[in-house]
């Protein structure tokens, strides 16, 4: 999130395969992390993830991410508090990649979806993510995916409102991402940036960049939703680092990023501890 999620193809570091199931195969290491993140309006989002490379050509991770609102202001028809409500959207994502030939990649991610939205009322779909990776070279790398494929949520409110409630269906945009990542020369940064469209007629773009201070400790910046086309979406520039430190076969990280949100008075603080066995 520190590099604006410009990360369809960057290959190195703490690979996550949430971003293209691709990049699994160039994994080194097993990789797990839990974030944790502080946001304001009540709102929750939190991720786990482990990340396993599966030698010679292979890779794969599972990952959870719940996303939420709490302490909602309930109230009646008449105006009168009914207790607080919350809300819970949770996904499950588990993924694979290989390598086919010449170094490209290709990778596939199942996602479960679980959406908690009011009492008795919840939708549960699966989707699919599909992606590809290409090195061009020792310093540029460039990736696609198409995500969110058969992804929807179905609502029946009839347990809530009886004979007035109704049966709906809610699609999730499909999302086309390329996305090109550089290695400047001695690893002094990498330099990232996508550009996402969908089949509802948005155009986006991500940019990040990278920069190993000394091999402890690594710094990043981008700006994620440049919206291309309505100037409507808000902008979001980021900031971070990473620190690290080698204990035998052991790496443990603290990862920090700060998210400037377009819509609310405060940022979003990401904390997250990861290790590379």
């Amino acid at each position: 999130m520190g590099m604006g999620n410009a990360m369809t193809a960057v290959t190195d570091g703490d690979v996550v395969g949430y971003y293209n199931p691709a990049l699994l195969p160039w994994l080194n290491e097993r990789h797990a992390a839990a974030s944790l993140g502080i946001l304001s309006l009540d709102r929750k989002l939190n991720f786990l993830e482990f990340s396993q490379a599966l030698p010679p050509e292979a890779g794969a991770s599972f990952g959870i991410i719940n996303a939420g609102v709490s302490d909602i202001d309930g109230r009646d028809n008449d105006g009168l508090p009914t207790g607080p409500l919350q809300t819970s959207e949770n996904q499950v994502l588990l993924g694979f990649g290989i390598r086919v030939k010449a170094g490209f990649s290709v990778g596939i991610s199942l996602k479960l979806y679980y959406y908690h939205l009011y009492t008795d009322v919840t939708s549960v779909t699966a989707g699919l993510d599909i992606g590809a990776l290409y090195p061009v070279n020792e310093s540029l790398t460039l990736g696609a995916t198409v995500r969110d494929i058969n992804s929807k949520y179905k609502w029946d409110t009839s347990t809530l409102y009886g004979q007035q409630g109704q049966s709906s269906e809610e699609k999730f945009p499909l999302l086309y991402t390329f996305g090109a990542a550089y290695r400047l020369p001695d690893t002094m940064a990498i330099l990232s940036a996508d550009i996402e469209v969908s089949n509802v007629q948005t155009l986006t773009a991500r940019a990040g960049v990278e920069v190993p201070l000394i091999p402890e400790f690594t710094v990043r910046a981008g700006i994620d939703r440049l919206d291309l086309k309505e100037k409507g979406n808000g902008i979001r520039p980021a900031f971070g680092f990473t620190a690290r430190k080698a204990l035998g076969g052991w790496t443990p990280s603290i990862v920090y990023a700060y998210v400037v949100e377009p819509f609310t008075t405060a940022g979003m603080h990401v904390i997250s501890l990861s290790v590379v066995f």
